[in-house]
């Protein structure tokens, strides 16, 4: 799971089909992004991290969190 995408989307307060529309693709696609199972085209990459204000690309790296700290 991409935590620190899923935790900058959330305080954001956006779900995850507002920043799919923002961005300019399938809430599907996003939801793909967020749990790590594809990874952003550089452009994609670039829009979410615009939606998102956030310039860290560290957003998109993979850690295993325990549940218990997912919110």
């Amino acid at each position: 799971m991409r935590y620190y995408l899923k935790k900058a989307r959330k305080q954001a307060g956006l779900t995850q089909a507002e920043i799919a529309k923002k961005v300019g693709i399938a809430r599907t696609s996003y939801t793909n992004i967020e749990l790590g199972i594809k990874n952003p085209s550089f452009d994609v990459a670039t829009k979410i991290k615009k939606v998102l204000n956030v310039n860290d690309d560290n957003i998109f790296l993979n850690i295993d969190v325990p549940k218990s700290n997912v919110k």
